[in-house]
């Protein structure tokens, strides 16, 4: 029977997430979205879904109660596109919040949400700046001695990792190996982990494992956030076993600096192609809380929702969503809908009220988005105020972004000072 409901499924389902769509993602969104709000999609995996595209049913899709992200709910579609990537369990992530369902999805947060506190969040304040300004001293010296600049290398992505690694307590030596196992963790898109991928995630559970035994064996725990879930671990009956305090490890160090590291590119490369922005910001620091908000619209750090899979054939907006299906929220998508009149295209750091859902929405919403914010600002008016001379190297057109299809952000931001 064909009903209205089957619109805007098309016979053939439009490619995304490859090299050509990242480059050209917010204008082959907006073409998605003028064929419907919810559109059919094929990832590079050979894995079809359906890819929501306007803000109001994203909030919809995102607390919905038939939406699961257990995968064993998708488990034939992912079977039948030979998706063997998804679900970390036993490549590195252990079980974690980000992919729970209830009633698990509040016992493994909860222990999170008790020690990440504003108060930790806002300790932290003065050692982002003081990690800010290092960092600048370092590009300082580098740009007198006639070296090239590279704004993600040497700031964007360097300090969220330090600030995460801080607040984790991990040690400062394996900060940089963080960065790269995660890139290569995250480096998706095809339906079988690559090598490189596969090592990524293993060195990262390696690391963990043996860190957390020795917080675990320690007779003095230290006041660090990781430290806090293991005493919390240790005094409540209902504790995460070692899959999950691991996962939970490996998750708050990824989701912990890898949007943020996108959040300050993606600001960056905005404000290097908006000077007019830029200057408005030095001359006016306090608009930069709502200008956070503003750059998490106008270009979301995370490109797309983790993926829910239909736990029933259920409707939204018309729209057949069959059992078993997978169904993602286009965050980049939906902070340009022209729905919700928050400028679409334009950057504009005095917009009030500017909607968005790049922190998510409902009981996945991003618990570290507190942390996000204190950082990006103090981030960001550093270096506004300290290197006022900033200019891209080459064009806005010329960057390339990351190839992971949950994330966007620039791979490399050459400056000139």
């Amino acid at each position: 029977m064909t009903t209205s409901m089957q619109r805007t499924a098309p016979d053939s389902a439009a490619l995304i997430n490859d090299a050509a769509f990242k480059a050209e993602a917010h204008d082959r969104y907006a073409g998605l979205r003028r064929r419907g709000k919810i559109q059919r999609v094929r990832q590079p995996s050979g894995l079809d879904l359906y890819l929501v595209l306007d803000y109001r049913l994203a909030r919809v899709a995102l607390t919905h109660p038939d939406l699961l992200k257990d995968p064993e709910t998708g488990r034939e579609a992912l079977d039948a596109a030979g998706v063997l990537a998804y679900q970390g369990r036993g490549q590195g992530f252990g079980s974690h919040m980000l992919m729970a369902d209830p009633p698990d999805h509040a016992r493994l947060r909860g222990p999170v949400a008790r020690a990440f506190t504003p108060r930790r969040v806002e300790a932290l304040r003065p050692r982002i700046q003081q990690l800010a300004d290092d960092l600048i001293d370092a590009i300082q010296t580098k740009a007198a001695a006639g070296e090239t600049i590279d704004l993600v290398a040497d700031f964007t992505a360097t300090l969220p990792v330090m600030v995460i690694c801080e607040l984790l307590g991990v040690p400062a030596g394996a900060q940089q190996d963080f960065r790269r196992w995660t890139l290569a963790a995250l480096a998706g898109g095809a339906a079988t982990p690559s090598p490189a991928q596969r090592q990524g995630r293993l060195a990262l559970a390696a690391y963990f494992s043996e860190l957390i035994a020795a917080k675990q064996a320690a007779t003095d725990h230290g006041d660090d956030l990781l430290s806090e879930l293991i005493r919390l671990n240790q005094e409540d009956g209902n504790a995460l076993n070692d899959d999950e305090l691991l996962g939970t490890a490996v998750i708050l160090l990824i989701a912990g600096h890898e949007t943020t590291v996108n959040l300050l590119g993606n600001a960056m490369a905005a404000l290097l192609d908006h000077p007019g922005q830029a200057k408005l910001l030095r001359a006016r620091p306090e608009l930069l809380p709502g200008a956070v908000e503003e750059f998490l619209r106008f270009d979301a750090p995370v490109d797309q929702t983790p993926l829910r899979f239909a736990a029933r054939d259920l409707e939204l907006d018309g729209v057949l969503i069959p059992q078993g299906s997978a169904l993602s929220a286009s965050l980049a998508a939906v902070g340009r809908d022209p729905a919700t009149g928050s400028g679409e295209g334009t950057l504009d750091v005095t917009r009030k009220n500017g909607r968005h859902l790049s922190f998510g929405h409902g009981i996945h919403y991003c618990v570290g988005a507190p942390l996000a914010r204190i950082e990006s600002a103090v981030a960001l008016e550093t270096l506004l105020r300290r290197l006022p001379g900033l200019r891209l190297v080459g064009t806005y057109q010329d960057l390339t972004w990351t190839p992971s299809g949950m994330m966007h952000g620039p791979l490399a931001l050459p400056v000139r000072i």
